[in-house]
């Protein structure tokens, strides 16, 4: 008979924070399965559920005990454990006790040492009831929780107070304690829509439970998927299309365990405000969904999700917009506030507003910005007033009361004022492209000037923080290198910006007001260029493996976007016949370069060959050495590498009738010049040596 029965535990809280929901219940089902596997408990399916007020977990199919195992335990030897009579001796005993075992059911084992007594038996497994409380209590204890609290005069500590918790074993209640509450089936339903006890009688209907009488909707997904639909919904009876954003209706699905969206409005004189303000106050400080009409134009009003369905909505409409409109005329003071003081004439007091200690203000930081400005002016093609002015304006915004409040408009805001102030298009733009991209897989800067501003800002911070010995370790990146390293590089590769990145980091590095070592350069750029690495062989869809890119790395380019030619063409290289035989032949002719200990000729001496198909290779080489000189200043790669394709049966020939290390020593050398000056045609592209195939 199956005995396997589905489990379920929750967890009853106060409201826990909304970031934490969902993370917390997928955590405590990974910590479960942990404990499960420990113990050798065999189940089917694991689901979590969480809710602002609950975290929960329901596992099917869960075994009722693990696997009967062996046990085997050596005790004392046979000399020790009976006497000259035979007799067993106090050790034997013991040991037979401590196993709860009688003697006669040890047995003997010989040994290389010697004789030993030994139990072996057929354990079986614990009651999975005996085990559940243990495995969740470790679960919980195991939580990525970095601040717990405590309750009431109880010593117990959670992210949030405990209230009730629920320990089901097929229809059993499982015997335990948690948090000082005793595990029941008694749930609880919605905090005012249902606050009465409900009790559960089986895992399997816990979600049915809770939803028909509790008024909660438990699954979080299924919860995110309503919030959705009720958005869109009451966006269409106003007319207007809701702006969803993924961060926010997760935030709202946390919030909420019976989510009713409501529309609402605000005065039209509030549209005067930057769109991005009104979406900032409405999503950021009240997770509400701003609407915009059929012309994509935001208009008077806003959908809020609430926690009830209340019996009069339109008092619940009401006071979401009395909590509206002092959030906006706030917005409004800010706006007109800030206008009376035109952006340049902030950026004198950029001197009292330190950037770091040890690179001082961001007054200093903004001449830091002007250096690498003027340095990139050429290669983006701007004017060096436009590139001073936008150094000399750059962090004006940060002393903004709109910014002091949202912090995440940085840029936006700085475009807005620099337009409001007459400023060139391009500077006022640039303000805000700075900043891009903001995030893994964001837009990149549009402008010729924004790709500057955006290469500078980040160039100097990459460079300032490793001049510190502040670089990233392990996961931690408070100044957001990486993301910094990466936006440098997509832009230059993705805008077709041909620059240097050793001699833009050198820009960089000379502008800092303090003494840096030696070995800054190549250490920003080894960083960059491992930065880089992560983006090519983990971004799906690009195909490039780390050999690859090791090929193309071992020339070290000092551009980017040169690096990205020579990697697309090794990897079009790679669906040639001729690639692994090529790829091959590197390999052994760099071990037979590294290996050998002479020197040999810079060239090889035509008069000096003596096989055919030495001959033939040399005279290969000397067309492809006319060839491809023109190829390779145009980074032609792609074309390089299939002319060098032609070369696979010359080589072939080449390795099969001609012995390199020729005991006569003229010979020796003339052909490894040929080899040598063979591999130097080769790694004009990439070290093919690196590529691992087949």
């Amino acid at each position: 008979m199956d005995k396997h029965r589905d489990f379920l535990v929750e967890i009853g809280t106060e409201e826990l924070p909304t970031r934490s929901v969902r993370p917390l219940a997928e955590a405590f089902a990974a910590n479960l399965l942990a404990g499960f596997d420990e113990a050798g408990l065999h189940y089917r399916t694991v689901e979590s559920f969480a809710t602002p007020r609950r975290l929960a977990v329901r596992v099917t199919k869960l075994a009722p005990h693990p696997p009967d195992r062996n046990v085997e335990r050596r005790g004392p030897p046979v000399r020790v454990a009976y006497d000259e009579t035979g007799k067993p001796t106090q050790a034997a005993l013991a040991f037979a006790e401590s196993c709860g075992a009688a003697l006669q059911d040890l047995t003997t084992e010989q040994t290389p040492k010697g004789a030993w007594l030994v139990y072996r038996a057929a354990e079986p497994g614990k009651p999975t009831q005996n085990l559940l409380p243990g495995i969740v209590e470790s679960a919980l204890r195991n939580l990525p929780v970095p601040r717990q609290m405590r309750w009431g005069s109880g010593e117990h500590s959670f992210v949030r107070p405990v209230h009730w918790v629920v320990m089901l074993f097929g229809g059993e209640i499982v015997n335990a304690t948690l948090f000082g509450v005793r595990a029941g089936n008694r749930t609880r339903g919605h905090r005012f829509l249902a606050p009465q006890e409900l009790t559960i009688s089986r895992p399997a209907t816990y979600l049915q439970v809770l939803e028909t009488k509790g008024r909660v909707i438990a699954d979080p997904e299924r919860r995110r998927q309503r919030v959705l639909e009720a958005v869109t919904a009451a966006a269409g009876r106003v007319s207007g299309e809701a702006l969803l954003d993924d961060e926010l209706i997760d935030d709202v699905a946390a919030l909420v365990e019976w989510p009713v969206a409501l529309a609402g409005r605000f005065e039209e004189r509030f549209l005067e405000l930057p769109p991005e303000v009104l979406i900032a106050t409405l999503r950021g400080h009240l997770r509400f969904f701003p609407l915009r009409d059929a012309n994509a134009k935001l208009m008077p009003g806003f959908i809020a999700v609430s926690n009830l369905a209340s019996r009069q909505p339109d008092q619940v409409r009401i006071g979401n917009e009395r909590v509206v409109r002092p959030r906006l005329e706030d917005a409004a003071f800010f706006w007109q506030a800030d206008r009376k003081r035109r952006l340049a004439e902030r950026a004198d007091d950029l001197r009292r507003v330190v950037f770091q200690e040890k690179l001082g203000s961001l007054f200093e930081r903004q001449r830091r910005l002007r250096t690498i400005l003027l340095y990139l002016s050429e290669a983006t093609g701007i004017d060096d007033a436009v590139a001073t002015r936008i150094a000399e304006l750059a962090k004006c915004d940060l002393l903004t009361q709109m910014v002091s409040e949202f912090p995440e408009l940085q840029g936006i805001i700085g475009r807005y004022y620099a337009q409001a102030d007459g400023e060139p298009d391009a500077v006022a733009l640039a303000l805000e492209e700075q900043y891009l991209p903001r995030f893994a897989g964001d837009r990149l800067p549009e402008s010729r000037a924004g790709n500057a501003a955006a290469i500078a800002e980040k160039t100097d911070t990459i460079v300032a923080i490793f001049a510190i010995g502040e670089k990233p370790s392990g996961t931690r990146d408070p100044f957001g290198l990486r993301r910094a390293a990466l936006g440098v590089l997509r832009i230059l590769i993705e805008r077709r910006i041909d620059l240097s990145l050793p001699e833009l980091i050198r820009v960089a590095k000379d502008s800092l007001p303090l003494e840096t070592p030696d070995t800054l350069e190549a250490e920003v750029y080894d960083y960059m260029m491992e930065r880089l690495r992560v983006y090519y062989t983990e971004t799906p869809g690009e195909g490039i493996g780390h050999d690859q890119f090791d090929a193309v790395l071992a020339n070290r380019p000092a551009s980017p976007l040169d690096f990205h030619q020579r990697l697309m063409a090794v990897k079009a290289f790679l669906r040639l016949n001729a690639a692994p035989g090529l790829a091959a032949a590197n390999k052994r002719i760099a071990n037979i370069l590294r290996k050998t200990g002479e020197a040999f000729p810079a060239r090889p001496n035509e008069a000096d060959l003596r096989e055919p198909q030495e001959k033939l290779l040399f005279a290969r080489l000397a067309e492809l050495k006319e060839e491809l000189p023109p190829l390779i200043a145009g980074r032609d790669y792609r074309q390089v590498l299939e002319r060098l394709a032609t070369l696979e049966e010359p080589i072939d020939s080449f390795f099969d009738a001609v012995m390199v290390m020729s005991e006569n020593e003229h010979l020796r050398r003339n052909r490894l010049a040929l080899l040598d000056e063979l591999r130097a045609l080769f790694l004009a592209t990439a070290d093919l040596s690196r590529l691992q195939i087949g």
